[in-house]
């Protein structure tokens, strides 16, 4: 973290530090492991206020991301799923991240996404690719 800091970032020791230190309404996103992600969103979620989102950037089973969804609605918490496209070549060739949820808070969260995805031009062809027709 320390390193981290000198750029600018702020760390947290605990879930309920890190919710105290995002400005409202509060995208968190987490990246856990699927099977991790209930037990965080239990920890996670009466730290979180109406109106804030919850992503999840892992590969989720979809059926687990509705759920969730519905879960969370109630409470006024949105939920975006995040699956990431690309496998470990992403990094290089690019990547796509497939994103789910309220259009309007897709759209509000619509610059971090944008931050995120490679220009087609960064993303170099995919070798032997030129040859299909």
């Amino acid at each position: 973290m320390q390193a981290l800091a000198k750029d600018g970032a702020i760390g947290t020791t605990s879930l309920e530090d890190f919710a105290k230190q995002l400005k409202k309404p509060r995208a968190v996103w987490m990246m856990v492991p699927a099977a991790a992600v209930d037990a965080t969103l239990t920890t996670l979620t009466p730290l979180l206020e109406r109106e804030d989102v919850v992503i999840d950037g892992g590969n989720s089973y979809y059926h687990d991301d509705i759920r969730r969804a519905a879960d969370l609605k109630p409470k006024g918490i949105h939920y975006v799923d995040v699956g990431t496209s690309g496998g470990v070549w992403g990094s290089e060739r690019g990547y796509c991240l497939m994103i789910g949820g309220d259009k309007a808070v897709i759209e509000r969260l619509d610059p971090i996404f944008a931050a995120l995805a490679p220009s087609i031009d960064e993303a170099s062809r995919t070798p032997g690719r030129e040859k299909i027709e």
